[in-house]
């Protein structure tokens, strides 16, 4: 049983089905293209997908299945920050304060960011351009134009971080020169995206699975060595004695910013809730994966990385070695096996694929999103019969040919300077997320409307928000203290490093204060009695939601002990 749904607006309530079928009547979900196009041929029906969407076509179905959500709530975030920069991290904090820092990023800031997302998602499941149209909602228009502009541009720099790690990481077995593999990897790249929504997310499945299979295999490898599975005997803890477990503060808060771009893209589920049958139980099931994830392919993971490479290794990224482009996994491999490396240099080479795809359909949507809400040139407010944002697409892959820097001989500073760019953004955007749960509870409080009417209450509520707010504050000046007085340094200021690893912050303060001085409007938040709760919520029917939570109590209490874990985990 589904709970009813009440859209709110401003020309009244409109009753929602949340099993709308309507759309499936006019698409072929075989060919892709809507029934005015079935007399085309294929390539006719390619071309023809370009022109602009009018108002009458009918859009593209929703790919984002049941399935699709859980793998994304399992694998976003396994590629770059985990596969590789994860090296030099170890190299700089050993592994004992690398797991600490992913540890407190992904507990203390990203689950509550979560939850808080899915509470404003669930609320507001209608409201065009999902997290990216918050801001302006609850806080300002210059704090939604300085987050909307910055999140963008970081993932179109990701893009060319991940082709440029792909590069690197092909390096493993060839010297040919970088920008072939950059040139190969863009095109696949592109070619997904071609494909469209659906097409995208079938490839994503494919590449996430195979993400998911090597972590767990890793894992499993790791277990066998260090338990003494191998010909090389027993390794135990032997590094965590020597050289050590950790090496300082300093390389402790080194890690913060990367460890966070190695969970970023999380975010990213709240915006498929709405298309969910029942997005309060898909909140649910995806959270609780979020979770399995950092414990399991993070945490686990690294655990494992941390016993079998010791911090001092002169392949690691950054210790100036004679081979320091390996990942850490690899290394962990080869010293044990030698195939099994060659097979996880592989996968990262999906995983950074699957990274770079994602960037490339995200960063034309994001650019869309800030067109829509008048804080981009309206020139981009383009969609095409297939649903794509065609301009904003052409500009990203525009920005993609910055990969063929891949060449410069010294490769690991441009990995560094499109890690930074990539990195602070979501130090920014996980605490607005949560500054705007935060007045969204206060503005319903004001306003006499009770939390029950929401279709998924955060379980951090509040609480949750303000300590990840107040952690991310910490990590900017933890990450200003690292970026000035770089590791390795002569104890002096060091410009350089400081721009090198700072540059997301200089880019955020001078797109907010250039907003506010382009505007003059020097209201730095929405009153809130001038916050429109209503305008495009979703109100849920308090009676039937509690119908439908007995059921489940009801069939849960029933089930015998192993189909109770799964429908725990996966909502069923």
């Amino acid at each position: 049983m589904e709970p009813t749904q009440t859209k709110e607006n401003k020309t009244g309530p409109t009753y929602l089905s949340s099993n709308d079928d309507t759309l499936a009547v006019s698409f072929d979900s075989k060919t892709g293209h809507s029934s005015a196009d079935s007399s085309m041929s294929r390539w006719q029906s390619f071309k023809y997908s370009f022109q602009r969407a009018e108002p009458g076509d009918v859009p593209p179905p929703k790919p984002i299945s049941k399935r699709h959500l859980n793998l994304m709530a399992l694998s976003t975030g396994l590629g770059t920050g985990l596969l590789v920069a994860s090296g030099e991290k170890l190299r700089n904090a050993g592994p004992l304060f690398l797991l600490v820092a992913y540890a407190i990023v992904g507990y203390l800031m990203l689950i509550p960011t979560i939850y808080s997302a899915g509470e404003l998602s669930v609320a507001y499941s209608n409201l065009q351009g999902g997290f990216q149209s918050y801001y302006s909602k609850f806080i300002d228009d210059s704090a939604a134009f300085a987050l909307g502009w910055n999140y963008m541009i970081q993932w179109m720099s990701v893009v060319s971080l991940e082709l440029v790690t792909a590069s690197m990481t092909v390096k493993y077995w060839t010297d040919i020169n970088s920008d072939v593999f950059v040139a190969i990897f863009l095109t696949v790249v592109i070619l997904i995206n071609l494909a469209g929504a659906k097409g995208y997310a079938e490839a994503e499945f494919i590449m996430n699975s195979t993400k998911l299979v090597m972590l767990t295999g890793f894992i499993i490898f790791g277990l066998v060595v260090d338990l003494g599975g191998t010909s090389h005997g027993f390794v135990g803890g032997k590094y965590w004695r020597h050289p050590g477990a950790y090496t300082n503060f300093k390389g402790l808060c080194s890690v913060f910013v990367a460890s966070a771009f190695s969970l970023g893209g999380t975010e990213f589920i709240s915006l498929s809730i709405a298309d969910q049958a029942n997005p309060r139980k898909a909140m649910s099931s995806a959270c609780r994966l979020v979770f399995f994830r950092i414990t399991v392919f993070f945490l686990g993971s690294l655990v494992f990385v941390g016993l079998l490479v010791p911090y001092t290794s002169d392949q690691l990224m950054g210790s100036g070695g004679a081979q320091t482009n390996a990942s850490p996994f690899v290394i962990a491999a080869q010293t044990y096996t030698h195939v099994l490396s060659h097979v996880i240099n592989s996968v990262i080479l999906v995983s950074v694929t699957s990274v770079a795809t994602s960037a490339m359909y995200s960063s034309p949507r994001l650019l869309l999103s800030l067109a829509k809400q008048g804080l981009a040139p309206k020139y981009f407010d383009y969609v095409d019969k297939a649903g794509r944002p065609f301009r904003g697409w052409v500009v990203t892959v525009i920005a993609s040919f910055f990969s063929f820097i891949a060449t410069y001989s010294d490769q690991d500073a441009v990995f560094t300077w499109l890690l930074s760019i990539s990195a602070l953004s979501f130090v920014f955007v996980w605490p607005a997320i949560c500054v705007c749960q935060i007045r969204f509870r206060k503005a319903l409080k004001l306003q006499g409307i009770s939390l029950s009417s929401l279709g998924y209450v955060s379980p951090t509520g509040v609480i949750g928000s303000y300590s990840s707010i107040v952690i991310n504050a910490l990590i900017l000046v933890a990450q200003f203290w690292v970026a000035l007085f770089p590791i390795g340094g002569d104890g002096k200021p060091d410009v350089n490093a400081f721009f090198q690893n700072y540059l997301g912050v200089v880019f955020m303060v001078v797109f907010y204060f250039g907003h506010k001085i382009w505007t003059w409007n020097w209201q730095f938040l929405i009153p809130l009695d001038q916050i429109d709760i209503n305008a495009d919520r979703t109100i849920y029917d308090e009676e039937i939601m509690e119908l439908e939570r007995n059921e489940e109590k009801e069939r849960f209490r029933h089930s015998p002990w192993y189909k109770k874990a799964v429908m725990w985990m996966f909502s069923l």
